[in-house]
């Protein structure tokens, strides 16, 4: 079995009502991509980008 490395991330929005939980191998580039509405449907309906 092989064993590969990746990250568990959570996201809020502005108010902290909302949380977002992801999984990704680039923590950075997914961050970028949230943070520049490439991110998931979710996370820009709630705004959990800022």
């Amino acid at each position: 079995m092989s064993s590969k490395g990746g990250y568990v991330y959570i996201v809020t929005n502005k108010y902290r009502t909302t949380l977002y939980i992801g999984v990704t191998n680039n923590l950075y580039a997914r961050a970028y991509e949230h943070k520049i509405g490439e991110g998931s449907g979710f996370t820009q309906k709630y705004q959990c980008h800022d």
